[in-house]
């Protein structure tokens, strides 16, 4: 019997044995998988695009713009039965837009925030058309031959897109009625230079500035005139090649250091780039790379950022090209000398078109707010979910840019591509309504894209019930609908689980909330410079008046920075209760002592009860506290509520 027992346990002990060795062998491959950055892919030839030889005098519904977001709604609508004109209006030999003419071939991806630590693939929200044409391209970063032709072979797929390229001009047909607006197609004058009137049932504007929905008569803002600054907006960016990246200098920057990085397609870092001295430095200055690989030993470049300039003024985007021709060069013997790694790449040109990240914001029947956004806030009309993070980049030379928040996961409505006073119409992508705020995530093309085939599956929808997109979208029961559609052709609309951040946890939450939408606090990559707890200083809530002001003008019009007369060094000054109060006042122009201030505000009831009651130390104020009673004078006074 004992010695049957100890055969029975060797066996056992073996079978251990293997199952370990296996699992550690699988262990071991994953990780090679994963951490293998060799790239064997050839550079494919561009398929040549070819426009469809003749219009049809109407169509289910045409997309307007070649940009993904545009595809991808050609895409989602054809194939639920409609037949889909997709014209291009910018002289594009190719498809894909941003991607594959402006060269921004690194993806701001939206990742779920489930990730499996078992498999060597990123889980993202939405997947849908997005997955389908990411699983087909190289990586986190890809080459834009292969991006414009999986582009153009998932477009030939389908019978039901005519392709028009290279319009001389498109502009939409509006019926008006009363105050009714009704968008019925586009007069269209094509690359020979033959005017043609399209109907349409339905009109998706996947331009990049919103140009159909403007024409159209739909009110918008620009750049950041939602927060009292109309000339401000994100800088526009010219991606430049460099030459000579072979795979022994692409495995170099992963011994760069500084936090530089790399996987199989896509590198990141270079932190001194960004003490790059520029020939031109009130117009142009570049940040930290981000380095997305070709596959012919080439990289793309987006760092540089050009400034005071508009995008809607072909003069002022010519005048950027011509800046950005100008600098790269000499970003590229900079980035020679800097880097060792670097010391034998050559500058190898500039991309066609720009990269413009900020111009229209369109006002929809809803608007997405940063509150939604720091919230993480799901919706009844969900159709795509966002978890990029608020990235505003530079809006001039002065100007360092934030991280303002980076989400878990926050929901885009379908309301939001529904403009206001034009019907029949759709905006996707970045020129959705959305303010500018939260416009720096959900602006990144992959949710554009999901948008895009959320569109898509709409015109189908309300062609199908003969509702307008306005009445589709106050329609719980066609919403859910909607949902069913998206979800059964592939996007994944569920909620991932996920672990609430702390700062939601906070009893100073709903202060954060204000202060985020008043741009008066950023959280940074991973959240951690909120800083409730921290000690808010004298010198810096009058920084945060000033935007207070900028924001509410009518209300605010007095000098925050005349509350510091008499301090010394107020930048290294605690805030105290008396001051916050005093500052508020004189920014409202009320006459007021430093001594009286803070009776005067309880009087007016600017102040709550409840919130001063949370002050742990009124000499000595922290973020968390500061924030709260900002949100209750704007509250009170203003009789804005950001919640």
């Amino acid at each position: 019997m004992r010695r049957k027992n100890r055969k029975v346990a060797a066996a056992v002990a073996v079978l251990v044995f293997c199952l370990l060795a296996a699992g550690g062998m699988a262990g071991w491959m994953l990780y090679e998988k994963k951490t293998d950055t060799s790239n064997s892919n050839l550079r494919q030839a561009l398929i040549k695009v070819d426009s469809v030889g003749k219009l049809q005098p109407a169509y289910d519904l045409i997309v307007a713009g070649t940009d993904p977001e545009g595809i991808v709604a050609a895409l989602s609508a054809a194939r639920n039965g409609l037949s889909v004109l997709l014209v291009d209006g910018r002289d594009r030999d190719i498809l894909g837009g941003l991607m594959t003419i402006g060269w921004l071939n690194s993806l701001d991806l939206n990742y779920s925030p489930e990730q499996s630590k078992l498999s060597d693939k990123h889980q993202f929200l939405n997947k849908g058309i997005f997955q389908e044409w990411y699983d087909q391209i190289e990586g986190t970063s890809f080459d834009t031959h292969t991006a414009a032709n999986v582009f153009y072979r998932m477009v030939l797929a389908e019978p039901n897109i005519d392709l028009l390229m290279k319009v001389r001009s498109m502009e939409p047909i509006v019926l008006t009625s009363g105050e009714a607006k009704r968008i019925t197609g586009l007069n269209i004058v094509t690359g020979e230079g033959e005017a043609k009137q399209v109907g349409a049932a339905a009109v998706i504007d996947a331009t990049q500035d919103g140009d159909i929905a403007a024409a159209a008569g739909v009110p918008y803002t620009i750049g950041r005139a939602d927060i009292g600054r109309p000339d401000a907006q994100m800088a526009v960016t010219l991606v430049f090649r460099l030459s000579g990246v072979t795979q022994e200098v692409w495995d170099s920057f992963a011994t760069i250091g500084d936090g530089t990085g790399i996987d199989k397609m896509s590198a990141w870092g270079f932190k001194a780039a960004r003490d790059y001295v520029s020939s031109n430095p009130d117009r142009v200055g570049i940040r930290a790379l981000n380095v997305g690989r070709e596959n012919d030993e080439t990289v793309l470049i987006n760092a540089m950022h050009i400034f005071d300039i508009d995008p809607l003024d072909p003069a002022s985007v010519q005048e950027a090209l011509e800046i950005g021709s100008e600098e790269a060069p000499l970003i590229t013997e900079y980035l020679r000398k800097t880097y060792k790694q670097l010391e034998n790449v050559e500058f190898a040109g500039t991309a066609p078109e720009l990269y413009v990240r900020e111009t229209r914001h369109m006002q929809g029947e809803y608007r997405l707010t940063a509150v939604d956004v720091v919230d993480n806030r799901d919706f009844w009309d969900a159709i795509a979910y966002g978890s990029y993070k608020v990235d505003i980049q530079r809006i001039n030379a002065v100007d360092r840019g934030a991280i303002i928040v980076a989400p878990k996961q926050y929901g885009v409505p379908f309301r939001s591509l529904v403009p206001l006073e034009v019907d029949q119409l759709l905006v996707v992508g970045r020129a959705a309504s959305f303010d500018s705020i939260p416009h720096g995530s959900a602006r990144v093309i992959p949710l554009g894209m999901a948008t895009g085939q959320a569109a898509g599956v709409a015109a189908k929808l309300a062609a199908e019930r003969g509702m307008t997109f306005r009445e589709l979208s106050k329609s719980e029961e066609a919403i859910g609908e909607l949902r069913g559609r998206l979800t059964e052709q592939g996007m994944d609309l569920t909620r991932a689980s996920f672990k609430e951040p702390d700062y939601m946890k906070h009893k100073h939450y709903k202060g954060l909330l204000a202060a985020v939408s008043m741009l008066l606090t950023f959280g940074g990559d991973y959240n951690e410079a909120f800083q409730l707890d921290a000690g808010a200083m004298a010198g810096h809530f009058s920084n945060s008046m000033m935007m207070v002001k900028t924001i509410h003008p009518d209300f605010f019009k007095g000098n925050p920075y005349a509350a510091l007369e008499g301090l010394e060094e107020p930048g290294q000054l605690p805030l105290t209760l008396d001051q916050l109060a005093y500052g508020a006042a004189v920014t409202a122009g009320v006459e007021v002592s430093r001594d009286s201030a803070l009776d005067e505000l309880k009087k007016r009831g600017w102040l709550a009860a409840e919130t001063i009651e949370t002050i742990a130390d009124p000499n000595k104020l922290t973020n968390g506290e500061t924030f709260s009673l900002v949100r209750d004078i704007v509250q009170h006074y203003v009789g804005v509520v950001y919640e």
